[in-house]
Order: structure tokens, then C-alpha cells, then sequence
């Protein structure tokens, strides 16, 4: 019997043993050395030979045909959230990532942020590190890596249709993401410190690790979201020519294209930027786009591209034209829904450069692939965070009546505060706590995924962001949320905003009674959101009141029927108009910092 207690315990205090020496080894290594020579793990494997990996130590591991179908091969440098990644050059059923237990990683550079790219196994797995910088200083971070088979589809970089296992292909979606954590403002980074990762058989697998170099000397001066992957066309040897209205003026432009959510890379054989005339012709023959110097680019599922600087007066107000060239088929794209602004699309060939919009036959009411403008200069951007409401459905098309636009105006026509770009970041039907589109696969529904899961793409990663407004919720209890999971959700939100020295401003709910789905058991939920955030000091650094901007005095449940659209949920170009004037514009302010 004794023999029999004693075995178990005995083989335990030897693992436990074993586990604290390999902990202490790492604590105490002194010289940082790059990641690369501190792979432990094979997570990818060639189908023919599925044994030669084991990434989760189940057999099971990544396939390498389907990272090459979606354009994450050897040598790749996917560019995601703002940082450009090197997939490793290890071939498959080599070592090529590390299972992070507290090693030393050589990582140098300034910046926003540390970007990782990561998966977990055994579970969603997560430590805390430690940032060393170059003047001697530290900070702590926690980094989180979501299972590679079971995290969510709505935040991933890439997903597969496949995973391979020792006894050969199994139908699964495994997936890698890119994590970022804040780095201290102004420090030069000298080596980062893996976490150690608690949780019994979880590990927290670690490919490549970048600083992710701040967007200075830029603003951005237009955005859009992507909000799904619907089916086009197909379109097929055809040139877009994309309409957007800048809100920033600058002398140098760059403009940024996203593959958000694909499973396939995307080929943009040539582009152009121009400031319009009038429908699809510019003013002037379009300037050419490069990305490192070549006329074309390929965007590998779920990555982005950044073109080089190029020479274009950019004016606040003045339409641009970006004409982006798909010599390939094109059957889905990700794309921005509902534009309220007219683009155009081309007979076959390459149009890009075209000096007239003849060729221009097509139209289209989305923007697909793009998803910045940003000039040069500026003092950074405002980011809008919302719903329909912030898209502008409902207003007049290619007039530019958001409220957002509006509130551009209002910032340029003053000297109080910086003149900042506006970018809005509104998608229809869009979320705090839930995703409409699943995030992941070809789907008609673009409500976009849940303001939580977006908030790192659409307002972290935006160019200078200062300040961010988080205009939503009414989806949520329009939808059967209630009202303490909406004020936890914008909580959340404004404490990771504020994690980044991004300031947070939140908006009271507008009234919407008269509209189907708003009851008064909505109503109440509504009432019990903007009475929490009134009365919240803490959590926000401002509150704007756009529930007492837009609401009848005599029926407070309601929009006052002169902001009214019609249809008792979205306010008419008055109302947005009218909101746009209520912002006090110092509370937008992102040099003021944080008010408690």
C-alpha cells in the first residue's frame, strides 16, 4: 500500500522538480538571443508527412500546403494590425516556433506596441512578461494566445480548412493570431522576456515577435471598416476606381489595403490615387502606387498592405479616386457594406492610370480592399467607433452628411484644439458584445464582428489615433442585451483604449421608439445604459450626451421628429448635424490626457 502511495507522489515532485530547474534556467538568462534560435516545436508539416510535426503534442499540427494556399509560405512577411511579420524560414517538420516558458528574446526597436504572432494549445494560454528597454527600465505586459482550434474565428490572422494529424487529414479550422500589448511611450526597446504559461498541458506558441513601429510624421485623414466577405461578380481582369472623402489635408498620401478575413490572397496588379473631378475622372492623370518599390502587390489572407509615400496634395473635403487593378478572379472580397457613396467598375484590362472615367461602365456602392488614406503631417486622428448611425445610412449619397464628416468640418474651421482627422469606424448593424459576421468565411451578412473583437484592427492599429468616441450599444439591447453587459462592454473598450495613452470618450444611446424592434422593455434597458455611463467618472474620459442632443422634450423615448429620418432609429441629416454640433471639441482633445 505504502508502495503504492509513494510511486505517484514520487514521479510528481520529479516533474515538479524538473519544471521549476527549466523555469529557473530561463529566469536566469542573462543574454538575449534571437527567437529563431530558440524554437523548441515543429507546428507544421507537409501533408505526406503529417508525423514529421507535432505541435500540440496530440500528433496534430498545421499544413503546410494550405499556409502556402493562403499565401503564409516560407519567406512570406505578412503584414498584420500595423507590424510586418516574417513567417519562419523553417521548412516543414522543422523547428519553427517557441512553447514560451520565460525566454530571454532578442527584440529591438521604438514603438506602439510589441506584436505577436501566436496560437495556443491545450487552451487558450496566457502569462505575463517583461519588456527590458534600452535605458535600463522595464515594464510587465500579459499576453493572451487563444487556442489554435478553438479561439475565436472574429479576431484570427488566418485560418485553414484542414489540420494534419498522424493519421492524416482531419477537417478542422485551426488559426494563428496577432496579439499586441502597449509599450511605454518614447522607450527604445533591447529584449522582451517571454511569459511563463500556467495551466496544466497549455502552452503558448510564439512564431515571431515585432515592435510595431509608431505612425509618425502621418495622420490618417480617411477610413472604413471591413464588415464582411460577401460574394462579388466575380470580377475578373477589372479595375476599381474607389471614391473616399478626406478629412485631413497633407502634401504626401499613402493609402492602406486590407484582406481582413480571406481565406485566399488577393492580387492588386497596379493602383492609382487622384484627386476627383467629378464622377470617375480625376482632375489630373493619377499618380502610381508602389508597395517596397513594386507596382504590384499580393495581400495574403488576412493581411494588409501600406503603399510608399507618393507626392499628391491631398485636400480636406476633395474626393480622392484609389483605382486598384485585380488582374485575377476575384468570386469574394472583403469589404466596407454601405458607402453612401458611389465608386465605379471597369470594362476588362488595367484602368488604373486611366486620365478619364470612360472605361468606368460599372458601379458599385462598396469600398472592397481599402481601408486608409493617410497624409503627411497632422496632429493624429479622432476614431469613431459605431454603428449604422456613425456609417450615415440614410443620407444622401456622396454628399457627405455624417456626423462624423460633419464634425470634420467643425475641427477644421477652429484653432481651440488640433486639427485632427476623422475616421469613421461605423458599421450597420454592428455590435458591442456579439458578432454578426462570424468573422471568418464567404457570408452575405456584413454587420462586421462585435466592437470588442474589431477594436484592435479598427481603432489600435489606425493611424495617430488620439482619441477614440464609442458610439454604440442600441443593436445589443435592440437584440435582447441587457444593460450591464453593454456598460461592461464600453468599459472594456475604453480600458483598453486607455491601455494604448488612446483618450476614451463615450456617447449616450439615441431614443428610438417607433421603431419595431425598440419596445419599452428596450427602452428601459436603453434608459439604464445612459444613466450608468452619466454616472460613470471613472471608466471614461468623457461622456457625450447624445441621447439629450436628439430626443423630444415631450416624449423622451423618442427622436424629436425634425432629426427624424423616418424611420425612428436613424436621425435624418439634421440630427447628425446636430450632433456633430453638440461635441464639445476640447473633450476630443488627446493631449489633455486622462481626467478621473
Amino acid at each position: 500500500m505504502r508502495r503504492q502511495l509513494w510511486g505517484p507522489a514520487l514521479v510528481l515532485a520529479l516533474i515538479t522538480s524538473a519544471a521549476s530547474l527549466t523555469s529557473a534556467g530561463a529566469a536566469e538568462e542573462r543574454e538575449p538571443r534571437p527567437l529563431r534560435e530558440l524554437y523548441d516545436n515543429r507546428a507544421v508539416s507537409e501533408d505526406g508527412r503529417p508525423g514529421a510535426a507535432d505541435f500540440d503534442e496530440q500528433g496534430r499540427s498545421l499544413p503546410a500546403a494550405a499556409l502556402r494556399a493562403a499565401g503564409w509560405q516560407i519567406g512570406a512577411r505578412p503584414a498584420v494590425e500595423g507590424t510586418r511579420l516574417d513567417w519562419p524560414l523553417s521548412r516543414p517538420g522543422r523547428p519553427d516556433n517557441v512553447r514560451a516558458h520565460g525566454q530571454l528574446v532578442a527584440v529591438e526597436g521604438r514603438g506602439d506596441a510589441l506584436t505577436f504572432l501566436v496560437a495556443g494549445t491545450g487552451g487558450e494560454a496566457t502569462g505575463v512578461g517583461t519588456v527590458h528597454y534600452r535605458d535600463g527600465g522595464h515594464s510587465r505586459y500579459r499576453l493572451t494566445a487563444p487556442d489554435w482550434r478553438t479561439g475565436p474565428l472574429a479576431t484570427k490572422a488566418v485560418a485553414l480548412p484542414y489540420l494534419n494529424s498522424r493519421e492524416g487529414r482531419v477537417a478542422d479550422r485551426p488559426r494563428l493570431y496577432v496579439v499586441t500589448v502597449p509599450l511605454d511611450a518614447g522607450r527604445t526597446v533591447e529584449s522582451v522576456r517571454l511569459p511563463h504559461v500556467r495551466g496544466l498541458g497549455r502552452s503558448l506558441h510564439v512564431f515571431d515577435l515585432r515592435v510595431r513601429p509608431a505612425a509618425e510624421g502621418w495622420t490618417g485623414s480617411w477610413s472604413a471598416s471591413t464588415a464582411g466577405l460577401p460574394e462579388v461578380g466575380p470580377w475578373r481582369d477589372q479595375t476599381l476606381r474607389l471614391v473616399v472623402n478626406p478629412t485631413k489635408s497633407g502634401p504626401t498620401a499613402r493609402v492602406r489595403l486590407s484582406n481582413t478575413f480571406a481565406g485566399t490572397p488577393v492580387r492588386v496588379g497596379s493602383a492609382t490615387v487622384a484627386v476627383r473631378a467629378e464622377g470617375a475622372e480625376p482632375r489630373s492623370t493619377p499618380v502610381p502606387l508602389t508597395f517596397g518599390g513594386q507596382e504590384s502587390t499580393v495581400l495574403p489572407a488576412g493581411a494588409e498592405a501600406v503603399s510608399d509615400p507618393v507626392g499628391l496634395a491631398v485636400e480636406e473635403g476633395a474626393d480622392l479616386l484609389v483605382s486598384l487593378h485585380l488582374p485575377g478572379a476575384v468570386p469574394s472580397v472583403p469589404l466596407h457594406d454601405k458607402a453612401v457613396q458611389k465608386s465605379y467598375l471597369s470594362t476588362p484590362g488595367d484602368h488604373a492610370a486611366d486620365a478619364d472615367g470612360a472605361a468606368y461602365t460599372g458601379t458599385v456602392g462598396t469600398w472592397p480592399l481599402l481601408t486608409g488614406v493617410d497624409v503627411s503631417g497632422g496632429p493624429g486622428s479622432v476614431v469613431v467607433l459605431g454603428d449604422s448611425i456613425t456609417e450615415g445610412v440614410g443620407t444622401t449619397e456622396g454628399a457627405n452628411k455624417r456626423w462624423t464628416d460633419a464634425l470634420a468640418r467643425r475641427l477644421r474651421d477652429q484653432d481651440r484644439v488640433p486639427r485632427y482627422g476623422v475616421l469613421n469606424q461605423g458599421i450597420s448593424a454592428n455590435r458591442v458584445l456579439s458578432d454578426r459576421y462570424p468573422g471568418d468565411g464567404v457570408s452575405s451578412d456584413t454587420g462586421g464582428v462585435s466592437a470588442l473583437h474589431r477594436l484592435d484592427r479598427d481603432l489600435l492599429s489606425q493611424t495617430s489615433v488620439r482619441t477614440v468616441v464609442l458610439f454604440e450599444g442600441i443593436n445589443d439591447v435592440r437584440w435582447g442585451a441587457r444593460a450591464d453587459e453593454v456598460v461592461d462592454g464600453l468599459r472594456q473598450l475604453a480600458e483598453r483604449a486607455r491601455a494604448r495613452g488612446v483618450r476614451a470618450v463615450v456617447t449616450t444611446l439615441a431614443p428610438c421608439e417607433g421603431e419595431s424592434r425598440c419596445t419599452p422593455a428596450v427602452d428601459a434597458e436603453r434608459t439604464e445604459i445612459n444613466r450608468a455611463l452619466r454616472a460613470d467618472r471613472d471608466s471614461f474620459d468623457a461622456v457625450l450626451d447624445f441621447d439629450r442632443v436628439l430626443r423630444d422634450p415631450d416624449r423622451p423615448a423618442r427622436m424629436l421628429p425634425a432629426y427624424d429620418s423616418g424611420d425612428h432609429l436613424h436621425p435624418g441629416e439634421a440630427g447628425l448635424q446636430a450632433l456633430a454640433d453638440a461635441v464639445d471639441l476640447t473633450v476630443l482633445d488627446g493631449r489633455r490626457g486622462r481626467t478621473r
